[in-house]
């Protein structure tokens, strides 16, 4: 979905020269190792390939990179217990929330948990035409917007920074588009006005210097009451300045939506001496990999988010905590988190004698009420 901008040519190029990290003698890792990633030609895909070629050559081990194309194909390998981690990103509180693609009977909330996140410089917004004449997230009333068929999360995007504006998708008119890739031909074809997207897709690029041009539409993180219409839709979101992606620097950022991308999960019941060992590793070769992926300049330690929505493993606090980094009310958060898993695992074990049809139809108000009960 997300593309990276770097060809497949130059990061093989790159990946050869990538020098072994200084620390590599103080993780202990097994000989292979394999994580799931987003597919070939994503942008996590990139990162997930350089990290791996960073670990290999720091610590002698086979760190195999399996991508994926959907939220459910990169989990399933890690739920079978076929790889120790997934380098995942939203879809990952989805995962552990039982909502959308996870709210199928088969698979239900997830005990998925954090060793760390990468909390870069790019963001999540709408892409507008440069002489747009909209300046604001109400300004799209009555706009054409893209709407990704079979792509929940996508929408969900766009409902949320809808909302931003007080707006619903009934205040737009949805344009469908089958893709991603598609959303972003749309609106450079001019049959969109905007769409849902990071700003550092390859496509933006494409977009800046169309006849066109880009701008990116703007969620100030001093509009309290709209930053709360926004994470009703999706709490992953919070607010971001971002300085990366087309139009945007330094000296012209643009206050948008960020979340933890990508992030490294595993289960609850992994080792958590693995766990410590490969949050290790992944910090000690950070100055490796992002000498290749700048875009994981976010993995680096000081730009964790311990208080996001997924809880981080006992394995990766035992290191945080190692560092300094981890504090009481860190710890408290975390717990809160847990408690809130536990409270959802009982709420789908409760739906065990359903069918699954009635457990999918129920399956939304049982976890509401399981979560206020609980005061979540």
């Amino acid at each position: 979905m997300i593309r990276s901008t770097m060809k497949s040519v130059g990061l093989a190029a790159m990946l050869a020269a990538l020098p072994a990290a200084a620390h590599a003698a103080e993780a202990e890792l097994p000989k292979t190792i394999a994580w799931t990633s987003y597919d070939v030609g994503s942008a996590s895909y990139a990162q997930a390939v350089a990290i791996g070629k960073a670990i290999s050559d720091a610590y002698g081990v086979s760190l195999r990179v399996l991508p994926a194309t959907s939220d459910v194909a990169r989990l399933l390998p890690l739920k079978q217990g076929r790889v120790g981690f997934s380098l995942m990103g939203s879809e990952s509180y989805n995962a552990a929330e039982g909502t959308e693609a996870f709210g199928e009977p088969e698979l239900g909330p997830q005990r998925l948990m954090l060793l760390a996140g990468s909390n870069s410089n790019n963001c999540f917004t709408l892409a507008l035409h440069g002489d747009t004449d909209i300046q604001k997230a109400s300004d799209l009333k009555g706009k054409r917007i893209g709407y990704v068929v079979g792509s929940p999360a996508l929408q969900n995007n766009v409902a949320a920074f809808l909302a931003f504006g007080g707006l619903t998708w009934d205040d737009v008119k949805a344009v469908e588009v089958p893709s991603f890739g598609a959303s972003w031909e749309a609106f450079l074809n001019g049959q969109v006005d905007a769409i849902t997207t990071l700003t550092t897709t390859s496509f933006a690029v494409q977009a800046e210097a169309s006849p066109n041009g880009l701008k990116w539409m703007p969620l100030p993180a001093a509009e309290k009451d709209a930053w709360k219409r926004l994470q009703a839709h999706k709490p992953q979101f919070s607010p971001r300045l971002a300085t990366d992606g087309p139009t945007l620097s330094e000296a012209n950022p643009v206050e948008c939506a960020g979340f933890p991308f990508p992030v490294l999960a595993t289960y609850a019941e992994a080792d958590p001496d693995l766990v410590y060992n490969m949050t290790k590793a992944v910090e000690d070769t950070f100055d490796s990999y992002v000498k290749v992926e700048p875009g994981l300049v976010g993995l680096s330690p000081d730009r964790q988010n311990f208080q996001w929505v997924i809880p981080y493993h006992e394995g990766a606090v035992r290191y945080w905590k190692e560092v300094g980094l981890w504090t009481d009310e860190d710890e408290a958060h975390n717990q809160s988190l847990m408690k809130r898993q536990d409270v959802l695992a009982e709420a789908w074990a409760g739906l065990a004698g359903a069918s699954p049809e009635e457990r999918k139809a129920q399956w939304p108000d049982v976890r509401d009420k399981a979560l206020a009960d609980a005061g979540f």
